[in-house]
């Protein structure tokens, strides 16, 4: 697959959530749960849902038990976030075990999920911003600056997706090979987060 088939991917399933557009509504992956396709659409879907979380605790009268429990749901959100992240690097380790490396060959700054994951959220960001370039309710002026603003999201999505496309041709001809570090996030984890473990 190519950048500009994961933006597909990713658009698919935007507007897929936006039928029911509810965060808590049925989740069903269509692709087989063993191809790469899947693992796609779960990292987008959980990006998704996320994202609307996060408008959601920005209402100003939340009322501040709901506020909290819907922080577990992003601290949870967030952790299989990462988690997608590392199984989509862990894809990419396996197609690439086999390529002979160059001498000289470089490691990259980003893995290849991770920078997935930027372009997963930017498909999110080029949705909603033309919905605020095209809404009717906002003023003319509004519509304008959202407008510019989508413009650069999507000259950012053609850099972005290139610059994919060009670091996976890297890893298959081995002028670059693929290194993955684990988060180890350490504020979910009870025995080395101190304000847990303290308790």
């Amino acid at each position: 697959m190519s950048a500009a088939q994961y933006n597909q991917l990713f658009d698919e399933v935007i507007k897929k959530y936006h039928i029911i557009d509810e965060v808590d509504q049925p989740y069903e992956n269509p692709f087989d749960s063993k191809s790469f396709e899947h693992l796609l659409y779960r990292k987008n879907w959980i990006d998704t849902v996320q994202w609307h979380y996060e408008d959601i605790i920005r209402l100003p009268n939340i009322d501040p038990i709901e506020a909290l429990a819907l922080k577990r749901k992003i601290d949870a959100s967030n952790q299989d976030r990462t988690d997608m992240v590392e199984y989509i690097d862990s894809y990419f380790l396996n197609k690439f075990k086999d390529v002979k490396v160059k001498e000289g060959a470089k490691i990259n700054s980003e893995t290849p999920a991770w920078a997935i994951d930027r372009l997963s959220i930017l498909a999110l960001k080029i949705y909603h911003m033309r919905e605020e370039a095209t809404r009717e309710t906002a003023s003319e002026e509004h519509r304008e600056k959202c407008q510019e603003k989508l413009n650069v999201l999507l000259e950012q999505r053609v850099d972005l997706s290139s610059a994919i496309d060009d670091l996976l041709n890297d890893f298959a001809t081995g002028e670059k090979y693929v290194k993955v570090y684990k988060q180890m996030k350490m504020y979910n984890d009870a025995d080395t987060n101190p304000m847990l473990y303290k308790k």
